[in-house]
Protein backbone atom coordinates (compact mmCIF):
# COMPACT_ATOMS: atom_id res chain seq x y z
CA UNK A 1 0.00 0.00 0.00
CA UNK A 2 0.86 3.30 -0.90
CA UNK A 3 0.79 6.97 1.45
CA UNK A 4 -2.78 7.49 -0.18
CA UNK A 5 -3.99 4.23 0.81
CA UNK A 6 -4.15 2.58 -2.31
CA UNK A 7 -2.14 -0.51 -3.86
CA UNK A 8 1.65 0.97 -4.90
CA UNK A 9 0.51 0.45 -8.61
CA UNK A 10 -2.98 1.51 -8.74
CA UNK A 11 -3.53 5.10 -9.33
CA UNK A 12 -6.46 6.77 -7.23
CA UNK A 13 -9.60 8.40 -8.50
CA UNK A 14 -8.41 11.62 -8.18
CA UNK A 15 -5.55 10.97 -10.71
CA UNK A 16 -5.67 11.49 -14.29
CA UNK A 17 -5.33 7.78 -15.31
CA UNK A 18 -7.66 6.86 -12.18
CA UNK A 19 -10.37 9.32 -13.17
CA UNK A 20 -9.98 7.61 -17.06
CA UNK A 21 -10.11 4.21 -15.61
CA UNK A 22 -13.23 4.94 -13.63
CA UNK A 23 -14.82 6.74 -16.71
CA UNK A 24 -14.12 3.53 -19.15
CA UNK A 25 -15.22 0.83 -16.57
CA UNK A 26 -18.68 2.79 -16.06
CA UNK A 27 -18.59 3.39 -19.86
CA UNK A 28 -18.54 -0.35 -20.13
CA UNK A 29 -21.24 -0.49 -17.76
CA UNK A 30 -23.52 1.48 -19.31
CA UNK A 31 -22.59 -0.08 -23.02
CA UNK A 32 -24.05 -3.64 -21.17
CA UNK A 33 -27.13 -1.61 -20.04
CA UNK A 34 -27.88 -0.35 -23.27
CA UNK A 35 -27.19 -3.66 -24.91
CA UNK A 36 -29.93 -4.68 -22.75
CA UNK A 37 -31.99 -1.77 -23.21
CA UNK A 38 -31.92 -1.53 -26.70
CA UNK A 39 -33.02 -5.54 -27.05
CA UNK A 40 -35.99 -3.90 -25.19
CA UNK A 41 -36.34 -1.16 -27.82
CA UNK A 42 -35.85 -2.65 -30.90
CA UNK A 43 -37.34 -5.67 -30.22
CA UNK A 44 -40.71 -3.73 -29.74
CA UNK A 45 -39.69 -1.49 -32.64
CA UNK A 46 -39.69 -4.05 -34.85
CA UNK A 47 -43.06 -5.87 -33.49
CA UNK A 48 -44.30 -2.75 -33.93
CA UNK A 49 -43.43 -2.03 -37.41
CA UNK A 50 -43.36 -5.64 -38.66
CA UNK A 51 -46.75 -6.91 -36.97
CA UNK A 52 -48.88 -3.93 -36.52
CA UNK A 53 -47.47 -1.89 -39.28
CA UNK A 54 -46.78 1.54 -37.18
CA UNK A 55 -44.98 4.29 -38.67
CA UNK A 56 -41.13 3.89 -38.21
CA UNK A 57 -41.03 7.14 -35.83
CA UNK A 58 -44.01 6.23 -33.50
CA UNK A 59 -42.64 2.76 -33.30
CA UNK A 60 -39.47 3.95 -32.61
CA UNK A 61 -40.41 6.23 -29.88
CA UNK A 62 -42.26 3.31 -28.51
CA UNK A 63 -39.37 1.20 -28.05
CA UNK A 64 -37.53 4.11 -26.60
CA UNK A 65 -40.06 4.96 -23.40
CA UNK A 66 -39.51 0.77 -22.68
CA UNK A 67 -36.03 0.76 -23.25
CA UNK A 68 -35.69 3.86 -20.77
CA UNK A 69 -37.36 2.11 -18.21
CA UNK A 70 -34.87 -0.46 -18.57
CA UNK A 71 -32.19 1.58 -18.74
CA UNK A 72 -33.05 3.62 -15.55
CA UNK A 73 -33.61 0.74 -13.39
CA UNK A 74 -29.82 -1.29 -14.13
CA UNK A 75 -27.92 2.23 -15.00
CA UNK A 76 -29.25 3.50 -11.19
CA UNK A 77 -28.18 -0.20 -10.34
CA UNK A 78 -25.00 -1.04 -11.68
CA UNK A 79 -23.47 1.87 -13.73
CA UNK A 80 -23.37 5.24 -11.63
CA UNK A 81 -23.30 3.91 -7.65
CA UNK A 82 -26.24 6.40 -7.77
CA UNK A 83 -25.75 8.46 -4.21
CA UNK A 84 -29.55 10.34 -5.09
CA UNK A 85 -32.79 9.19 -4.02
CA UNK A 86 -35.23 7.58 -6.58
CA UNK A 87 -37.23 10.84 -7.20
CA UNK A 88 -34.31 13.17 -7.23
CA UNK A 89 -32.05 10.74 -9.74
CA UNK A 90 -35.73 9.95 -11.12
CA UNK A 91 -36.63 13.48 -12.18
CA UNK A 92 -33.36 13.98 -13.43
CA UNK A 93 -33.30 10.83 -15.27
CA UNK A 94 -36.50 11.82 -16.67
CA UNK A 95 -35.40 15.42 -18.14
CA UNK A 96 -32.46 13.49 -20.27
CA UNK A 97 -34.29 10.82 -21.29
CA UNK A 98 -37.14 13.59 -22.93
CA UNK A 99 -33.97 15.07 -24.30
CA UNK A 100 -33.40 11.55 -26.03
CA UNK A 101 -36.59 11.40 -27.04
CA UNK A 102 -37.14 14.06 -29.08
CA UNK A 103 -33.25 13.59 -30.63
CA UNK A 104 -34.77 10.13 -31.18
CA UNK A 105 -38.21 11.62 -32.90
CA UNK A 106 -35.84 14.39 -34.49
CA UNK A 107 -33.08 11.86 -36.01
CA UNK A 108 -35.89 9.14 -37.15
CA UNK A 109 -38.26 11.57 -39.18
CA UNK A 110 -35.29 13.19 -40.56
CA UNK A 111 -33.75 10.03 -41.65
CA UNK A 112 -36.71 7.88 -42.42
CA UNK A 113 -39.03 10.20 -44.23
CA UNK A 114 -36.67 12.93 -45.69
CA UNK A 115 -33.24 10.88 -46.42
CA UNK A 116 -35.38 8.04 -46.98
CA UNK A 117 -33.36 5.40 -44.87
CA UNK A 118 -34.29 2.38 -44.18
CA UNK A 119 -35.67 2.27 -40.16
CA UNK A 120 -33.69 -0.48 -38.88
CA UNK A 121 -30.12 1.72 -40.37
CA UNK A 122 -31.64 5.04 -39.14
CA UNK A 123 -32.10 3.71 -35.92
CA UNK A 124 -28.75 2.46 -35.70
CA UNK A 125 -27.22 5.71 -36.43
CA UNK A 126 -29.80 7.30 -34.19
CA UNK A 127 -28.89 4.97 -30.88
CA UNK A 128 -25.30 5.76 -31.19
CA UNK A 129 -26.24 9.69 -31.00
CA UNK A 130 -28.53 9.39 -28.48
CA UNK A 131 -26.17 6.82 -26.67
CA UNK A 132 -23.18 9.62 -26.21
CA UNK A 133 -25.47 12.15 -25.06
CA UNK A 134 -27.24 10.20 -22.11
CA UNK A 135 -23.74 9.14 -20.82
CA UNK A 136 -22.20 12.38 -20.09
CA UNK A 137 -25.77 13.69 -19.03
CA UNK A 138 -26.41 11.16 -17.00
CA UNK A 139 -22.71 11.06 -15.16
CA UNK A 140 -22.76 15.05 -14.97
CA UNK A 141 -25.83 15.27 -13.80
CA UNK A 142 -28.81 12.56 -13.36
CA UNK A 143 -26.60 10.37 -11.45
CA UNK A 144 -23.45 13.16 -10.45
CA UNK A 145 -22.36 12.77 -7.10
CA UNK A 146 -23.59 15.00 -4.37
CA UNK A 147 -21.80 18.16 -3.82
Amino acid sequence: MGANGYAVNTPSPEQPAGFLIRLARQFVAFFGVGVVAAIVHYGLLIALKEVFFYDPVHASLAGYVAGGIVSYALNRAYTYEAQRGHFEAGWRFGVVAFVGFGLTWLLMALFTRQLGWHYLFAQIITTGIVLIWSFFAHKYWSFAEKR
